[in-house]
C-alpha cells in the first residue's frame, strides 16, 4: 500500500488538477457554447453626413457580411467598412457565422437627413448659371435646308 494514499494533500492536488482541466475545457468550448458575437462601436441613429464608416468587433466568427456583402475582419476581430447612406431611413444588417454554422445578426438603423443649405446651393447654383440655359449646336445627320427666297 501507498503510505500517503489517504493524505489531504493528495486530495487537494487532484481537486486543483481537475479544476484546471474543467477551466481549460470551458475556455475551448466558448465558441460552441456562446456562438458568434458582434459589437458595433458607433451606433448612430441620425446622421447629417451621407458617408459613414461602420466600425466594430466580432468574436468567434468564420465570416462576416454587411447587407450580403462579405467584409474583411482582422485577426483580432476588428472590422471597418464604409457605407454611403441614401436620404431617409437606412437599415444595415451585419451577419456573422461561426465555424459550427451558427449565425448572429445585428441591425443598425440610421436616418440620414441631408443638410438644407447644401441642397439649396446645388439647385439654385445650376438654375442661376447663364451656362445652364445656353444650348450648344447639335450636329445632325440630315443636312439643314435654307428657306426659299422669292
Amino acid at each position: 500500500m501507498l503510505p500517503y494514499r489517504d493524505s489531504r494533500l493528495t486530495y487537494i492536488a487532484l481537486g486543483i488538477f481537475f479544476l484546471i482541466v474543467l477551466g481549460y475545457a470551458y475556455y475551448e468550448a466558448r465558441g460552441l457554447l456562446f456562438g458568434p458575437s458582434i459589437t458595433v462601436s458607433s451606433e448612430m441613429t441620425e446622421s447629417r453626413e451621407s458617408f459613414v464608416t461602420i466600425q466594430g468587433h466580432a468574436d468567434r466568427i468564420s465570416s462576416l457580411s454587411m447587407n450580403g456583402k462579405s467584409i474583411p475582419v482582422t485577426e483580432n476581430g476588428a472590422f471597418e467598412e464604409p457605407y454611403l447612406l441614401s436620404p431617409g431611413y437606412n437599415r444595415i444588417i451585419l451577419d456573422a457565422t461561426d465555424k459550427y454554422g451558427r449565425t448572429r445578426r445585428q441591425a443598425i438603423e440610421i436616418v440620414y437627413t441631408p443638410s438644407s443649405d447644401s441642397t439649396h446651393s446645388n439647385d439654385s447654383g445650376q438654375a442661376s448659371s447663364p451656362q445652364a440655359t445656353t444650348t450648344s449646336p447639335v450636329s445632325s445627320s440630315t443636312p439643314s435646308v435654307a428657306p426659299l427666297q422669292q
